[in-house]
């Protein structure tokens, strides 16, 4: 059987145009309207909802074609019936037009509790257990979340029992913009409870605060940013589904290694003897062990090189057993000025590679100039002569013998 009820409230026949459905939608929206008649809000709400779906051509041929029950339950021509009922009821309808709602209706989720665990690149390599202390409300046990003797409560005058308030504001002739908010006398409960009803537990709130101890395990190889969830663990109320509890890693700095991914990176300061001549060195890693680290002798190390030991990065997430590498960048420290008399620096040039050869030029054109240790804050070379010479040149061009003309 076809679905006329849309129609029914227009007061219209399932064939009828747009503006009929036009006309007789402003006459029932004037005689309904919240302003003229305070207690027709669900009836104006019934029309303007009509009104949208069968004033919109796309929207009526779904209707037409699949009624109300198929604009609820899915999104047909490209039409989603859900978002339409979210938009203009915050929900769906809360009962008296057509069944929407009511025990059909999705239960609401709670907020997600976010917490931040500062982890250090240790723990993230090795894995571990840490424990968090957690407070939450949870369902009052004495009360069952009711908050009291149920049978003493009483239906909130302010929402009539909805839990919210609708303030209509008119923006045209035959137009209102509807605004749904929380009934601040029943703090969206719907109901009322007396203070000698009122569970002696909660003293009517529902919930009670509990402390409870989360174990987050860190699994290996995890990173920065990364969350663990904890379904169903956050505030509980009535009638609303647990939100989650959230633990966001946050990796401390740690003071040789940086992370880069599933590698690990550090620099490390060499002599211009071990650069030459070899090193060998220990590193301590991430779970205690001491690596030696070996460079044979006569491969040189250049400042800024980058050198590779293969599979003692970061292990894996999920797979613990596969590592990435660790990067080593090397800096080299020369030697102080006068490290060595003449006798020893002339045996020294004797095991390095030659120097370059080098002829004078004949003639006079020659000028022997000496190098000075550059300081960048007290010395300003030739450019702080350039300034001297610029500055008194411009106190030359701006002095008693030149004025600008003025007519």
């Amino acid at each position: 059987m076809a679905d006329n009820k849309l129609y029914d409230v227009l007061g219209v026949s399932r064939n009828a145009s747009d503006g009929e459905i036009k006309k007789s939608y402003r006459r029932l929206a004037k005689e309904f309207h919240p302003d003229k008649n305070p207690e027709a809000g669900d009836k104006f709400k019934e029309i303007s909802y009509a009104y949208e779906v069968l004033s919109d051509p796309k929207k009526r041929q779904v209707y037409d074609k699949y009624g109300l029950k198929g604009m609820q339950q899915g999104a047909q021509d490209g039409f989603a019936g859900d978002s339409l009922f979210s938009h203009l009821f915050g929900g769906g309808l809360f009962g008296g037009f057509g069944g929407f709602g009511g025990p059909h209706r999705r239960r609401h989720k709670g907020e997600d509790t976010v917490h931040p665990l500062k982890v250090s690149l240790e723990d993230l390599y090795n894995g571990k257990t840490s424990k968090l202390q957690l407070s939450k409300n949870v369902i009052c046990g004495a009360c069952k979340g009711k908050g009291g003797r149920s049978e003493n409560f009483e239906q909130c005058p302010g929402c009539k029992g909805r839990g919210f308030k609708v303030v209509y504001h008119q923006i045209a002739p035959g137009m209102a913009q509807q605004i749904q908010s929380e009934c601040t006398d029943c703090l969206g409960d719907g109901i009322l409870i007396k203070e000698k009803d009122r569970c002696t537990t909660c003293r009517g709130k529902k919930v009670c605060n509990e402390t409870k101890i989360l174990e987050v395990h860190i699994d290996k190889g995890m990173k920065d940013g990364q969350k663990i969830f904890f379904r169903g663990e956050g505030d509980q109320q009535p009638d609303i589904e647990p939100g989650d509890v959230i633990i966001i890693l946050q990796e401390k700095r740690h003071e040789v290694y940086q992370r880069s991914g599933d590698d690990l990176l550090l620099t490390r300061t060499i002599s211009l003897t071990e650069a030459l001549c070899g090193f060998n060195f220990i590193l301590k890693q991430l779970d205690g062990r001491d690596l030696l680290v070996k460079h044979p002798p006569g491969e040189v190390v250049k400042p800024g090189d980058l050198k590779a030991v293969m599979g003692e990065g970061m292990p894996l997430y999920k797979n613990p057993f596969e590592k990435g590498n660790l990067y080593i960048t090397f800096e080299i420290t020369f030697p102080e000025n006068n490290f060595a008399d003449e006798e020893a620096l002339r045996g020294l040039e004797g095991m390095l590679p030659p120097r370059p050869a080098f002829v004078l030029p004949e003639g006079d054109n020659v000028e022997e100039v000496e190098l000075h240790q550059f300081d960048a804050a007290s010395d300003k070379g030739a450019h702080g002569s350039r300034e001297a010479y610029a500055s008194d040149d411009e106190d030359h061009m701006h002095g008693p013998g030149i004025q600008c003309a003025h007519q």
